[in-house]
């Protein structure tokens, strides 16, 4: 149990970092605005997700699924985020760019999952 704890929070660790230089990234190459970092934290790693849950299953690592998924996974996307970015933008009178940043990440997030899916299926199958 403390085992699994530990790679929850190795995980996280490093997920939230990488979250964190991802929105660094993304704000000094595209400065403030709509939020891309999270949109784009969002549906990477949903893609990485579905690509692990196929990778997983096929060979037959799920032990690593508290390190990959809760923690590392866990860490990088930010759909807490992503609902105060949303209120935050619907707040500033932007409702238009709050409907198209909630239907991009949902919409994106879910169809980079099903590709990370059809293409890890494509390689372990």
């Amino acid at each position: 149990m403390m085992s699994t704890v530990l790679q929850v929070a190795l995980g996280g660790a490093i997920g939230a970092s990488a979250r964190y230089l991802t929105g660094v990234a993304v704000l000094r190459a595209f400065g403030p605005g709509f939020p891309l970092a999270v949109l784009l934290a969002n549906v990477v790693g949903s893609f990485i997700m579905g690509v692990f849950v196929v990778f997983a299953a096929q060979k037959s690592q799920t032990h690593l699924a508290p390190f990959v998924m809760t923690g590392l996974l866990g860490g990088f996307t930010t759909f807490s985020a992503f609902s105060l970015e949303t209120v935050t933008l619907i707040e500033r009178g932007q409702t238009g760019s709050a409907a198209l940043y909630v239907v991009l990440s949902v919409g994106g997030a879910v169809g980079a999952l099903f590709l990370g899916v059809l293409t890890a299926r494509g390689i372990w199958a």
